[in-house]
């Protein structure tokens, strides 16, 4: 049944020196269980990017002073806010439903680590929605534009030496009333639109570096060639550095190479241990900057090797290839919503859950749908098991099926061009990605052939879905059709693979498990576990009888848990109940996933 968690007031100690009952959670509220674990002193403590990591960082979650205002002053700040959930959300202690036109501000200090002198110092943040402004110490850092995508400001020369560094921040999020990328985002939300979350919604950190670094890195697996294709981008003088990367394979070197910065270079992996679902195996990699023979700066990672095509299968029909043999994805829809942080997890064991139960229900593939994640939940992907395709966040108007593509102002393309290949940049070395989205269902869908082009050269080593759903203009590696309950007729052109994009939507409500007492949607409501499992089990024998006869070589079901006035899940939206018992949702998917098409 519904909680209603009664729980204390909780203090940060330490950093942020603020007083004891400077944030509560709000106990009249729809929560997780996971929200009873939620505390300022370990809001989200984990290191935010273990493709990249370091021993040095400095986590800023924790208490912030909140205030708001509809002009471009500063506020006074009259709350307190648990960074990193957005300012809507119940975890964040203020629950402030923001407007298109209301500017949301954010102060707080720190200290530096005395041992960190010497070094340039890095202020990161993973995401914040939308337009963020920074200030330390007075000084403008800059602007940053864009929802999903991590940024970064070397804030060295703005930092006073041995003294309390006082930080704000300004962001603006337009919601709906805005062109840019924001997925289901809604100020006021309709079918199937769901709440915005604004402001800082990911974790802010510091970072020590030296004055010559490692910037960022792109990694490629080629498993025709036995060889992870490395590029190593420095910071600072780089003319005399050169770069050098090194894999582990269950903590012995196998290889090492070195190569110019900015330039790709080979590194060989023989007889490579390939990335699957079932047995997503990863190497550990080491990437170093070496002058003058002297190592200035390393960092650690982890790379997979698998490779993502399309071929026909021995029936003639185009079909999903992973490491070079056939095999049928079996995915299901997840939005990445919560009821008690909206775009932010609770935690990092709640990101971990969702995606053990994906693995347990039988799934070996996730959409993640309109919304692009913190890169734990891409690293828990990585290390468990389970194939991603990327949806790229909608934005703008839609495209009605008569419509075809809407026109876009310039600045709202450019704006959304260069959100996308932040995505493709910032998410480029996951090895559970392996499909990447440009459109769903003609949502902000606009030069559909140019832009599937375009991300097909920025990263030829994925495939490229031009829209899942509705208006396809006949280019990628894949045709998606969505039908519901489904699965659709086949839709084949002889060249790209045939998938359901979506499917399913079969709904059932469990009584203190629901957002309201509204009507939710689905396609087909049932009243009862019992109803709903003999229909989601007639549903997958469609589906295998689709792939067995017709060439369907994918499909997704609509959806992991519910959300909001969703209520098609496979879970609440708490996560408390799995609607279906597990072993038989297995069961039905694992009659589509036989033995010749696993993806061992």
């Amino acid at each position: 049944m519904l909680r209603f968690l009664v729980i204390g007031f909780l203090s940060l100690v330490g950093v942020n020196l603020l007083a004891a009952g400077d944030w509560r959670l709000n106990t009249n509220s729809y929560l997780t269980h996971w929200a009873l674990d939620v505390s300022p002193e370990q809001a989200h403590a984990e290191y935010p990017r273990p493709t990249m990591t370091r021993p040095d960082w400095l986590n800023l979650n924790g208490i912030w002073e909140v205030g708001f205002s509809r002009t471009t002053n500063c506020p006074g700040f009259t709350n307190h806010i648990l960074v990193p959930f957005p300012v809507e959300s119940v975890l964040s202690g203020v629950r402030h439903m923001v407007n298109e036109l209301e500017q949301v501000w954010y102060r707080r200090t720190f200290m530096v680590p005395a041992a960190w002198q010497g070094r340039q110092v890095l202020l990161h943040f993973e995401a914040s929605d939308w337009e963020t402004e920074v200030w330390l110490n007075g000084k403008d850092l800059g602007t940053h534009r864009g929802g999903y995508d991590r940024f970064s400001f070397d804030i060295t020369s703005a930092l006073k030496p041995g003294s309390e560094q006082e930080l704000i921040v300004r962001v603006n999020n337009p919601i709906d009333a805005g062109g840019q990328p924001r997925g289901k985002q809604m100020l006021h939300p309709r079918l199937p639109y769901l709440h915005a979350a604004s402001g800082i919604w990911q974790t802010v950190w510091l970072e020590p570096v030296a004055l010559t670094s490692v910037e960022s890195f792109r990694l490629v697996p080629d498993l025709d060639a036995g060889a992870l294709h490395v590029e190593i981008n420095g910071r600072g003088d780089t003319n005399d550095v050169i770069a050098e990367a090194v894999a582990y394979a269950d903590g012995k070197e196998i290889s090492r190479a070195q190569g110019q910065i900015g330039k790709s270079f080979s590194l060989p992996v023989p007889h490579a241990h390939t990335w699957s679902p079932d047995d997503p195996f990863l190497y550990d990699l080491k990437i170093a900057l070496l002058q003058k023979g002297k190592k200035v700066d390393e960092v650690s990672g982890y790379f997979g090797m698998r490779k993502i095509s399309v071929s026909k299968g021995a029936d003639g029909y185009p079909r999903l290839y992973l490491n070079n043999r056939p095999g049928f994805e079996m995915g299901v829809l997840d939005q990445g919503y919560w009821p008690d942080g909206i775009y932010t997890a609770p935690n990092d064991e709640a990101l971990r859950s969702d995606i053990e139960l994906i693995k347990r229900l039988g799934f070996n593939m996730c959409r993640k749908h309109v919304k692009i994640e913190s890169e734990r939940w891409y690293y828990w992907c990585d290390k468990l098991g389970l194939l991603v395709w990327q949806d790229m966040p909608s934005g703008g108007t839609s495209a009605l099926p008569k419509d075809r593509e809407i026109t876009r102002t310039p600045e709202s393309a450019q704006q959304f061009e260069a959100e996308l290949q932040r995505m493709i940049v910032d998410r480029g070395n996951q090895p559970s990605i392996v499909m990447w989205i440009l459109f769903n269902q003609g949502w902000g869908q606009y030069d559909t052939v140019r832009l599937t082009k375009t991300v097909k050269e920025l990263d030829p080593s994925r495939l490229v879905m031009d829209v899942s759903g509705w208006n396809d203009f006949g280019v990628g590696d894949v045709r998606s059709s969505h039908k519901y309950p489904g699965p659709a007729s086949p839709e084949h052109d002889g060249r790209r693979a045939w998938v359901m994009g979506e499917c399913g939507g079969l709904g059932l409500d469990i009584p203190g498990h629901t957002w309201g007492i509204m009507t939710s949607w689905n396609t087909t409501l049932f009243d009862s576990p019992k109803e709903l499992t003999a229909g989601y089990e007639s549903l997958l024998e469609r589906i295998a009888e689709q792939k067995q006869k017709t060439g369907l070589a994918a499909a997704v079901i609509t959806e992991l848990t519910d959300a909001e006035t969703e209520d098609d899940g496979l879970t609440t939206y708490d996560r408390d109940v799995v609607k279906i018992p597990t072993e038989q949702v297995k069961a039905a998917n694992e009659k589509v996933l036989t033995k010749s098409t696993r993806l061992e």
